[in-house]
């Protein structure tokens, strides 16, 4: 029997009976007031039993419905379960950009995407940002990070970026493979997603050979790439990343009678935006309900593997005695469509994407707590230098979430703001063709593109609408409009939008120049070959008229 299997039933006979134990006010163990000096440089000088370690867990494309009901029906995730019986939940959690770089760089710096600039997978923090764990590094904790950090400049393919760049331009080509599984036949095979595991296993190496002999607190970050679909082949039919890989081990905690099918739109009576993003990613074509549901059931069982990781992390903890010392903190950059509104992969700010799971436990956190406040990954920067005691900046975007999750804290900690009723999310890379912003409030989504005139807004009631088939803002035109002002109160988004508009031209050009005589073969041969190989000269065309035109922006 595998570890995992009887790990949850360890952590519940040692620690279910009771909550995890306030721990005595430390609020005054470091600099109090923030100053020309920020962040300050005091250390822990010894190991205060009242001050908590920091274990940070990000996975990859996790969608967060699934850590609570009815979306848990679908798939056994026992540690998650187990965080939530112990712990806090935060049941309206969501990204502040639905893709992987610009997401972290939020969650990282605490900032929202607009302020930090990072537009795309390509564009994120610089290389030298100080971040919240440079800042509890100055502050006394040891820190320590294995796994995916992915929130600086200058990664991911060209293709990746130059998608992102000409998505302004007037064609439409297929970017991705058309979503498929791969079944690992072997039935005992548990470690499907061997970088992952060697991270994790990193993690839990570090924590037994050196955290547990530190006399000051430490952080520990885990980044996974699960539950992301695979690469695919780049050549033939399948590219990209779209393949759902797993094993008969982990399709075992999948229950398929519970596997919802989505309902779909017609091709015809798509939002624009959400039918250039679907046939970008090559899924306008048929689908049988047998594809769709192993789609679904193999990311499901991807989301059971990630889960044992996470179980790794909280046995070692257990196993080590630290587990009552430590916050642990489960979440995700964003979530994963799998077929839903006839698409795969994130880039949207329909639910299956930007809704990401949060989950806390530790001293002080409140057991057994569903909170259904809005909050999203900005929120994890403040919350972090909360616990640590650390004098929050007051230009963050994010709020502590102490206040919200524990009585023990909210008395010391050093926010001083409530968290307000509403969220930002906002998406200007590649698969969609038009800068999009979200404002989550109440129990309404409501979504704006571009300028805001130049493609519709949507609008959803997702207390009576969970699924987002309907769009009601002709509908309700008031409430339209007022959330519109309300989002223009946050954000001045025509101007942004304008920003990423002139930053893409820009971008392009450099990379086209930087290309020379080679420009012709490479462009043809990015992801889009298979489309763009047919009729090159057309393709090429589109481009130069798109460089031609707004030539003063």
């Amino acid at each position: 029997m595998q570890w995992w299997s009887v790990g949850v039933v360890l952590l519940v006979v040692t620690s279910a009976g009771s909550a995890p134990a306030a721990p005595a006010p430390w609020a005054g163990r470091l600099e109090e007031k923030a100053g020309p000096g920020w962040p300050p440089v005091q250390s822990v000088t010894a190991r205060d039993p009242s001050v908590p370690n920091v274990v940070l867990v990000v996975s990859d494309s996790f969608d967060g419905r699934l850590t609570f009901h009815p979306g848990n029906q679908t798939v056994a995730l026992p540690f998650i379960n187990f965080m939530k019986k112990h712990g806090t939940i935060f049941l309206n959690a969501y990204t502040n950009s639905p893709i992987c770089c610009p997401s972290r760089a939020a969650m990282w710096s605490g900032l929202f995407t607009h302020l930090t600039e990072s537009w795309n997978n390509f564009k994120g923090l610089d290389q030298n940002y100080t971040t919240w764990m440079d800042v509890l590094q100055k502050s006394g904790y040891h820190t320590q990070k294995f796994g995916k950090l992915d929130y600086t400049s200058g990664h991911h393919s060209i293709s990746n970026r130059v998608e992102a760049w000409t998505r302004d331009v007037d064609f439409l080509l297929r970017q991705e493979g058309r979503p498929v599984v791969n079944l690992i036949p072997d039935k005992t095979k548990a470690r499907i997603m061997e970088e992952d595991w060697q991270n994790a296993d990193k993690a839990t190496s570090w924590l037994r050979k050196e955290a547990i002999n530190f006399t000051q607190p430490f952080v520990l970050y885990l980044g996974l790439n699960l539950p992301h679909p695979y690469p695919s082949p780049y050549t033939g039919e399948n590219f990209g990343s779209s393949t759902f890989q797993t094993s008969p081990y982990w399709l075992e905690k999948v229950f398929y009678k519970a596997i919802k099918i989505p309902k779909w739109s017609s091709l015809s009576e798509m939002h624009p935006v959400d039918y250039y993003s679907s046939y970008t990613k090559n899924c306008t074509g048929q689908f049988t309900k047998k594809e769709i549901r192993d789609i679904r059931a193999f990311y499901y069982a991807m989301c059971a593997e990630t889960d044992a990781m996470l179980g790794e992390i909280i046995l070692t903890l257990h196993q080590l005695n630290l587990l009552q010392k430590t916050t642990v903190i489960f979440t995700s950059d964003h979530g994963e469509l799998a077929m839903d509104h006839r698409q795969f992969y994130k880039m949207s700010m329909y639910e299956a994407s930007s809704h990401i799971p949060l989950l806390m436990m530790g001293p002080g956190i409140k057991a057994n707590l569903h909170v259904p406040d809005v909050v999203s990954l900005v929120d994890i920067h403040p919350t972090l230098l909360d616990i640590a005691g650390v004098p929050l900046p007051q230009n963050l975007s994010g709020y502590s979430l102490i206040p919200l999750s524990s009585e023990a804290f909210s008395n010391h900690s050093k926010s001083t703001r409530p968290h307000p009723p509403w969220i930002l999310s906002e998406f200007h890379g590649c698969n969609v063709n038009a800068s999009t912003y979200m404002l989550r409030i109440d129990k309404w989504k409501y979504i704006a593109y571009s300028d805001g005139t130049s493609s519709p807004p949507q609008l959803f009631d997702l207390s009576s609408d969970p699924d987002e088939l309907t769009n009601i803002a002709t509908k309700f035109p008031e409430i339209t409009h007022s959330l519109d002002q309300k989002l223009r109160s946050i954000i001045n988004y025509p101007v942004v939008s304008a920003s990423v508009h002139q930053y893409n031209k820009k971008q392009f050009i450099s990379w086209k120049d930087s290309l020379g005589q080679n420009y012709t073969k490479v462009i043809a041969n990015l992801r889009w070959h298979q489309d763009w190989l047919k009729e090159p000269k057309k393709y090429e065309h589109a481009i130069n008229r798109w460089l031609k035109s707004n030539a003063n922006l």
